[in-house]
């Protein structure tokens, strides 16, 4: 991480507890410790995102730096929530980096012209989620610059 930026939030969107759990793990093992937020679904990513309801509050619900998104989730999938931060002038800038079992060309090149940073495919393994969660951490975290999150836009 460069040393003058502040430590991101990642924000992970998966309905799924089993998948969260793993990614939770994988990230910790892999010494990714940033902050992490869950969500369960589309719907309240956006309402993560947009500060509703629960997520009013900056001091608990702070700007993602990078979304974690499975694509397959119920109330509103990875793709209609894609379509909705890529169309909002103020998250439009959060990188979004798919992460779903999917392994369907269509999903692929559907979530790249809905303007997503990057696309991964969910190892069945535990192993094979710490190696993943180790390359993303040492690409979102160390290595890319994501642009500073504004509270203030947010407002």
């Amino acid at each position: 991480m460069n040393r003058e930026q502040k430590p991101i939030t990642i924000l992970l969107a998966d309905d799924s507890e089993d998948d969260r759990i793993m990614t939770r793990e994988a990230l910790r093992e892999s010494y990714v410790v940033n902050d992490l937020r869950e969500v369960e679904d589309g719907e309240e990513l956006m309402d993560y995102l947009l500060r509703n309801g629960p997520y009013a509050d900056p001091s608990t619900s702070p700007v993602p730096g990078v979304i974690l998104l499975d694509l397959n989730m119920p109330r509103k999938n990875g793709h209609e929530a894609i379509r909705e931060i890529k169309a909002h002038p103020r998250l439009r800038r959060i990188p979004v980096v798919v992460l779903t079992t999917s392994q369907d060309e269509e999903d692929v090149v559907r979530s790249y012209d809905l303007g997503v940073n990057s696309f991964i495919t969910k190892p069945v393994t535990y192993a094979g989620m710490v190696r993943v969660m180790r390359a993303f951490g040492q690409y979102w975290i160390e290595i890319v610059a994501v642009p500073p999150a504004n509270e203030d836009e947010l407002e």
